[in-house]
């Protein structure tokens, strides 16, 4: 009987069908990929065209006259005296202003003096009051300066508003836009760069041109700085007791459990821990930066502490042994040997974990950080600062702004939206570099 012999050149079915089989993995993984990446650019590309005008402003340049028996009928210029003055007092001056630019360059309009005034910001009555009591020697002269315009006519200039729907909107009207549009013909008007947008304070509901980032990037900003200081040495201490010195028996077993547990509790259960404990308990006052910052301190540990330990365990079981093998106690050789060359996994681990808090909005809203905050927190010397004043971030300001009616705020949402997203690329990518810079080859 003779055995027939099979070339290993030649697949046969079994080979061929396990070569297709592989080949159809591979093109699950590809396709499972290219969706990923398609809807990753679906994404951005959403959040950028509806994001990238709040970058922009219009402007209103105009020279306004500051009467002294309006603005300081004792003509002493008293500051006390001058602040008295409200900012009812500033906006018939801006009208007046506007009024004046509009027949000088001989533009024919029907529209009735509240319109014309209503085509300005309600902040910028604020803005001029706020110039005036700074440089009182003005009073009784003429200054030029570049004021907001209203959120309809900004919108108009991104875009944003039409005539068609100016024509079905109480705020504003085709004739409002036509003279917005042929003063920014001579130059009174213009849109650029909008750097208001990164550092000023929030604004009302009826000022949507006027919402700035600047309180919400500040209260995140010491947040984090809370997580930095206690969550980076904590988890790393608890890292270090957990990996290299506690005993392995069933407690400490327990432990590696719930700490692997809590890195999968939700968020918002974080919010509630901290308005039990934080608040309720302790006393701290809501919605300031040093509760914000121990509720994110607490969601932040079991991530450090689980990246702290893997960097830990990276490094080979030989390096100890020779530290030790050479006299070095114990401690000396997890600090001076073990350490050192985990230390990028640790510092990218950190910083992960500081963008995953950043992020963060479920636990601070049940703390109270949702409340609107239109001025800058007091300095830390002071006595309310980081323990007592009221402060927001960016994603519970992102939050904010999507609950408010006027279309504007959607286009400052998406805007925090991508600044968010720019702090958090550049804290993944100095994860990256430290990782890249200190890491060491064995």
């Amino acid at each position: 009987m003779s055995i027939q012999s099979k070339s290993l050149l030649v697949q046969d079915e079994r080979t061929k069908r396990r070569n297709a089989a592989e080949k159809r993995f591979h093109a699950y993984g590809l396709g499972a990929i290219g969706v990923a990446a398609l809807a990753l650019v679906l994404l951005l590309t959403s959040v950028v065209s509806n994001g990238a005008s709040s970058f922009r402003q219009t402007y209103i340049t105009l020279e306004i006259s500051l009467p002294a028996d309006t603005l300081d009928k004792d003509g002493q210029r008293d500051h006390a005296a001058m602040a008295s003055v409200s900012t009812f007092g500033y906006a018939p001056l801006l009208r007046d202003a506007l009024q004046g630019r509009i027949a000088e360059l001989d533009i024919t309009t029907a529209l009735p003096d509240k319109d014309v005034a209503d085509m300005i910001s309600k902040e910028a009555a604020a803005t001029l009051r706020n110039h005036v009591l700074a440089n009182r020697h003005l009073v009784g002269g003429v200054v030029t300066l570049e004021l907001l315009a209203d959120g309809r006519i900004d919108g108009y200039f991104k875009g944003r508003v039409t005539l068609e729907s100016a024509a079905l909107d109480g705020n504003t009207s085709p004739e409002a836009l036509q003279i917005a549009q042929a003063l920014a013909d001579v130059g009174v008007i213009d849109t650029r760069f909008n750097w208001r947008f990164l550092t000023a304070p929030d604004a009302s509901d009826q000022r949507p041109e006027a919402a700035g980032l600047g309180v919400a990037i500040l209260g995140s900003l010491y947040m984090m700085l809370v997580v930095l200081v206690l969550a980076l040495p904590i988890g790393v201490a608890a890292s270090i007791y957990l990996e290299e010195f506690a005993p392995k028996n069933r407690m400490s077993d327990l432990i590696e459990v719930n700490i692997s547990n809590l890195a999968a509790v939700p968020s918002i259960v974080y919010g509630i821990l901290g308005l039990a404990i934080f608040i309720n308990f302790l006393g701290l006052r809501q919605s300031s930066p040093l509760v914000g910052g121990l509720v994110l301190t607490l969601m932040t540990l079991p991530t450090i502490i689980i990246a702290t330990r893997a960097a830990l365990k990276a490094v080979p079981p030989s390096i100890r042994d020779a530290a030790l093998a050479l006299g070095a106690t114990k401690m000396q050789s997890v600090f001076h040997h073990v350490l050192p060359l985990a230390a990028p996994g640790i510092l990218t681990g950190t910083i992960i974990g500081l963008a995953q808090a950043l992020g963060e909005t479920a636990p601070l809203l049940l703390i109270g950080m949702v409340a609107f905050v239109r001025d800058y927190p007091a300095a830390y010397s002071e006595s309310a600062g980081l323990f007592g004043e009221a402060a927001t971030a960016l994603p519970v300001q992102v939050f904010n702004w999507t609950q408010r009616a006027d279309p504007g705020f959607a286009e400052r949402a998406s805007g925090a939206i991508i600044t968010l997203l720019v702090f958090l690329a550049v804290m993944n990518t100095v994860a990256v570099l430290l990782r890249r810079r200190f890491e060491r080859r064995w």
